[in-house]
């Protein structure tokens, strides 16, 4: 199970480095999205560390973070809300002008910064 934690924590950093890129590039919807795919991927690592279980196939943060026995504080939950739309929303075609429209360069950025620090905490948390 720990090889199993490690890829998904190695796909939790690529993709983190995949939304730095999008960020250097302007690609502001696609860092909220790498960003939300980071952080799940970071919480389905800690799953198997602390469960020795499979992860469920499930992308909500929430039920993700809970499932890995974290307490998550409000300020995190509310991050845990925003990335949450950039996954469910951005496969689909019609949603994707309005969510472009509002993913400006400032919201990509604190966004990053604060994934970052998520995924910092979760790597503190796994041992």
């Amino acid at each position: 199970m720990e090889c199993m934690a490690t890829r998904w924590s190695e796909q939790a950093a690529y993709d983190l480095e995949t939304a730095a890129a999008m960020y250097s590039t302007g690609r502001w919807l696609y860092v909220l999205f790498c960003c939300q795919q980071a952080v799940e991927k970071m919480l389905k690592s800690l799953i198997v560390l602390r469960t020795q279980e499979t992860p469920p196939r499930l992308h909500n943060l929430m039920r993700l973070a809970a499932r890995a026995g974290l307490e998550v504080d409000e300020s995190r939950a509310e991050s845990f809300r925003l990335l949450a739309a950039y996954y469910i929303e951005t496969r689909y075609p019609e949603e994707l002008g309005s969510l472009a429209a509002a993913a400006t360069e400032p919201l990509a950025r604190e966004t990053l910064e604060q994934t970052r620090e998520v995924i910092a905490w979760l790597k503190s948390l796994s041992g």
